[in-house]
């Protein structure tokens, strides 16, 4: 049998990116941490970590900082992470609007903006992308110091292997090949993905369950949303997607859903549905401070958050109904912690309450007892969950080596 060479170098290139990726990682989740640490904690040798290291600290990805003490003579040099000599754009295209911003690599958002999103094509909708970035990147030229990356979330099935957007509930799409586009134009790493699967990433990264390792995320806005954490990754599966949880039956007498069945969770959750709700109640006779000209769901929060009785019951009746969708994922995936967020989770404790009051009574003890479940600590409404995009290829290296391997 012949030796395959290429097999032993592709091996070698992907060992080696993996190291860079974990040292580098270490770094940010353990920093000031010394190179006899970093040695420590990968089981790599002295002489790799400082070959590490070095390439890391002349790409200015880390620096160095005499805080350890010693014994005497020089301080002991620790390592932490530079976050300020890159920046990636990342955007958040939504129904309604386009939110753009920048971040540097310590998720520190530097500049943002919010531009309505009309009804467009596919072309219309990607001519219209490409003259907002140009024009973000002539706005922010002084805070653009280094661009290493452009991130792009919507809603919809995205091919984040591919760069191909296959379907967006908003625009018509026919294999939208949105990384190969801004790739050409823009000439720097694309990353594209789901918006609600890639919050559930930055929650990991950056928010509540950072100190988990499996945690589900789940989003009620106009549609809900889910995100599934294993082992601090995304799961995804052969089509990109997975855990719709918005289609999980709550209700059987529920009204048919544009799916085709009855009682989805989406049709009982949503802003627009507690709204509808609200609406019926009012004109039915039920007292309270809402009124049918005014009972959006931050007003709905806010009442119910004031005790009015009418408020308090729709934000208890969608907690009830997101807490067997809840219950059935608990039972799926046993996770660590459940996350929710959205313009319901306004009203927290009343939320909160409704959906451990479901969980309960239809999910399996020994996979609640330890659970915790709580709000999104981060912005829904930013575009947080594309740079998480860019964190987790930094994370596996791909983003990292091409950081490295830049000759400017």
């Amino acid at each position: 049998m012949a030796f395959n060479y290429l097999n032993l170098v592709g091996n070698a290139e992907l060992m080696k990116q993996l190291n860079y990726a974990m040292i580098y990682r270490l770094i940010i989740q353990q920093s000031p941490i010394s190179r006899i640490q970093l040695a420590e904690s990968s089981q790599l040798a002295p002489a790799s970590i400082t070959k590490i290291t070095r390439q890391l600290l002349n790409k200015k990805l880390i620096k160095e900082v005499d805080i350890q003490q010693s014994t005497g003579g020089r301080p002991a040099v620790s390592i932490v992470a530079k976050f300020d000599y890159y920046q990636a754009i990342s955007i958040q295209l939504s129904r309604s609007h386009v939110m753009i911003e920048l971040y540097d690599l310590g998720a520190k958002s530097l500049a943002s903006k919010r531009i309505p999103l009309n009804d467009f094509t596919q072309q219309q909708t990607q001519n219209y992308l490409i003259s907002l970035i140009e024009l973000f990147c002539q706005e922010q030229q002084k805070k653009i110091k280094h661009l290493i990356a452009i991130a792009v979330v919507m809603p919809g099935v995205i091919d984040s292997v591919k760069g191909i957007v296959r379907y967006t509930p908003h625009i018509h799409v026919d294999n939208w090949a949105l990384c190969d586009i801004l790739k050409t134009k823009f000439d720097v790493p694309i990353f594209i993905g789901n918006d609600v699967q890639s919050l559930a990433l930055a929650e990991s990264y950056f928010g509540s369950t950072q100190s988990v390792e499996d945690s589900i995320l789940v989003r009620v806005h106009r549609g809900v949303g889910s995100g599934v954490i294993i082992n601090q990754q995304l799961l995804m599966n052969h089509n990109q997607s997975a855990c719709e949880v918005g289609h999980i039956q709550v209700n059987e007498l529920g009204e048919r859903c544009h799916c085709g069945n009855f009682g989805c969770l989406e049709n009982q959750v949503v802003n627009n549905a507690i709204e509808k709700r609200a609406k019926l109640l009012l004109e039915q006779g039920y007292r309270s401070k809402l009124t049918v000209d005014k009972c959006d769901i931050l007003t709905i929060c806010q009442l119910a958050n004031q005790g009015d009785e009418l408020a308090e019951k729709l934000i208890k009746s969608a907690g009830e109904n997101l807490g067997r969708a809840v219950a059935m994922m608990v039972n799926i995936f046993n996770p660590q912690c459940v996350v929710v967020a959205g313009e319901i989770t306004k009203s927290p404790e009343i939320l909160l309450n409704a959906v451990n009051n479901a969980l309960y009574s239809q999910s399996l003890k020994q996979l609640r007892e330890n659970l915790i479940i709580n709000c999104s600590s981060l912005d829904d409404r930013s575009a947080i969950g594309a740079f998480a995009l860019v964190q987790q290829s930094l994370f596996d290296g791909s983003l990292l080596m091409a950081i490295l391997e830049n000759k400017s």
